[in-house]
């Protein structure tokens, strides 16, 4: 009798102001294919009991993935993917858990390099986008003099450009929902730089959405390009948030993508 095809497990984090609730279209379409999802809240996003306040680190804000990554089973590897501001914190779970990854999605998301301070891609970004782009986002400090920390919350002007495809129904459950986040820029730029034995090992895979108005197609190029990311995958018609624009789309993708990365070697013992 044949073998049961191996299920693959996926990772899905959220981008900065949102939360765990993002994927609820994409976590039970990857499940009726047969793959294991995990949706994770970060700190101070979802449900998540913490606020933005409490967080003063990319590391603090990224625990909740780093503590599940680290609870993995010895033979068990996953399926990261990261949306927009997610893609910071796959690159800390990939520095820390190399061996525990069998590939990292990038959708529409940052991605650093191993040249610069984690903080290049995001200065790039902030130095490209005029403040008028931000719109009707919040920005306020918190922390000290010594610790400058800054949060933001997308306003429902900006949230309207970021998911312009996306049905109107996602887009009042995304009013609703976000909450005060941050792009932890002080932290990252004192962070060390990501190394080649440890970000730079995992296969990495980006995935353009050409329609994106928050980090828009050219952006993205320049990170793919900087950053030395080889496979490229491209959702046609999707804004920032391809999740709800593009949901089947994206679901085949990250099908695909799992099926072209995780050979029956990488699942030994997930069975």
């Amino acid at each position: 009798m044949a073998a049961p095809k191996a299920e693959k497990h996926f990772v899905l984090v959220h981008g900065a102001c949102h939360g765990s609730w993002c994927w609820y279209k994409v976590k039970p379409r990857l499940e009726s294919a047969g793959h294991r999802v995990t949706t994770l809240d970060l700190a101070a996003s979802g449900i998540h009991t913490k606020a933005i306040q409490d967080v003063h680190s990319l590391a603090e804000y990224s625990e909740p993935l780093l503590e599940f990554i680290a609870s993995l089973g010895p033979e068990e590897k996953v399926i990261l993917v990261g949306h927009s501001l997610g893609g910071m914190n796959l690159a800390l779970a990939m520095e820390n858990f190399p061996q525990k990854i069998s590939v990292a999605v990038f959708l529409t998301a940052f991605v650093p390099d191993t040249t610069h301070q984690p903080s290049h891609v995001l200065d790039q970004f902030n130095q490209n986008m005029p403040a008028e782009a931000w719109l009707d986002t919040q920005f306020t400090n918190y922390g000290s003099a010594k610790e400058p920390l800054m949060s933001m919350l997308f306003g429902p002007e900006f949230l309207a450009k970021l998911y312009q495809l996306s049905p109107i129904e996602d887009l009042e459950l995304a009013k609703s929902l976000v909450r005060v986040g941050s792009l932890f820029l002080h932290d990252l730029s004192k962070m060390k730089k990501f190394s080649n034995v440890g970000y730079g090992r995992v296969p990495r895979v980006y995935v353009v959405c050409s329609e994106d108005k928050g980090i828009p197609e050219e952006f993205q190029r320049w990170m793919i390009e900087s950053s030395g990311v080889t496979n490229v995958e491209e959702i046609k018609g999707a804004d920032h948030m391809p999740m709800f624009s593009k949901t089947q789309e994206l679901c085949n993708a990250l099908v695909d993508i799992s099926n072209k990365y995780t050979s029956d070697s990488t699942m030994v013992g997930s069975g």
